[in-house]
């Protein structure tokens, strides 16, 4: 780890250099990163210069998608890894334009556990979890939780649907990590994406810092 840190303070030196933002998004495996980043980009894209680091252990699957969004997509296949570390975001960052982005989204591996110890660079750690998978999720994986800055209640179309309370959710989150911001969207219906799109417009306007 602290070799990986040493690593991620160069990816974090070299990317405010070029002034671009990085997120790190981590979920369990079908959370809906790849929808939200999807929607996000179809929204953001004519307002900035995006691309997308994408972490799987196998297949180029979500990078091809982020690709058909027109946006410039680096797939990391990590084999039997069950996370990103911060060299191979650096080998990434060498097929990327620094100077050609604005915005850079890292889709982490599908994990609430391995990712949250791992600095890759990136200015925020942001996590995604969905109605679909339990409002215990930040009691039962409390470290994935508590080292993020922000969170994605995400697939809130489906509450009608599954026995989800909200608040007990929030309430959870709140009592490992109470710093948390929170956003409540559904990808694939378009809801809620407005404050998560404010949010990215105003962390980009601030620079990487912000």
């Amino acid at each position: 780890l602290n070799a990986n840190d040493r690593e991620a303070a160069h990816n974090r030196a070299h990317r405010d250099q070029h002034g671009v933002l990085a997120h790190n998004l981590m979920s369990s495996p079908g959370a809906g990163k790849t929808r939200l980043l999807e929607a996000t980009i179809d929204a953001l894209k004519n307002e900035f210069r995006i691309a997308v680091i994408e972490g799987d252990l196998e297949t180029e699957n979500d990078a091809a998608r982020i690709r058909a969004h027109g946006v410039p997509a680096v797939q990391i296949t990590t084999g039997s890894a069950c996370h990103l570390d911060a060299h191979m975001v650096h080998g990434a960052l060498h097929h990327i334009d620094l100077d050609g982005i604005d915005i850079l989204f890292i889709e982490n591996v599908g994990n609430l556990v391995c990712p949250a110890s791992w600095d890759l660079g990136e200015d925020a750690k942001i996590v995604v979890f969905a109605v679909t998978e339990g409002e215990d999720k930040p009691r039962k994986y409390p470290k994935m939780f508590r080292q993020a800055r922000y969170a994605v209640l995400n697939k809130i179309d489906l509450l009608p649907y599954v026995p989800f309370d909200v608040d007990r959710a929030l309430g959870y989150a709140r009592d490992v990590n109470p710093d948390l911001t929170f956003f409540q969207t559904s990808a694939l219906a378009g809801t809620g994406l407005e404050s998560w799109l404010a949010f990215l417009r105003g962390q980009a306007g601030r620079g990487p810092a912000a």
